[in-house]
């Protein structure tokens, strides 16, 4: 349990950079990763309501530092 809460906090956040990183745009990286906890929640990964919740807090600080992460990457260049 602990360790769902864990992965709950940190992939969604990773995935994100990840996807934008490789998309060169965060909001590409945020519907794929969304897309990505679509699916697996249809599958039945998620058991708990509170897994969700954090998945989707995760997602969205990715977001907003993805966003940040590619605003001072345009300011270097």
């Amino acid at each position: 349990m602990v360790l769902k809460v864990l992965f709950a906090l940190v992939l969604p956040f990773l995935l994100v950079l990840l996807f934008t990183r490789v998309s060169y745009n965060h909001y590409v990286g945020t519907a794929l990763t969304a897309a990505l906890l679509i699916a697996s929640y249809t599958r039945g990964y998620a058991d708990y309501t509170f897994i969700m919740v954090i998945d989707a807090m995760s997602l969205v600080a990715g977001f907003f530092y993805a966003r940040k992460m590619k605003r001072e990457l345009v300011k270097k260049n």
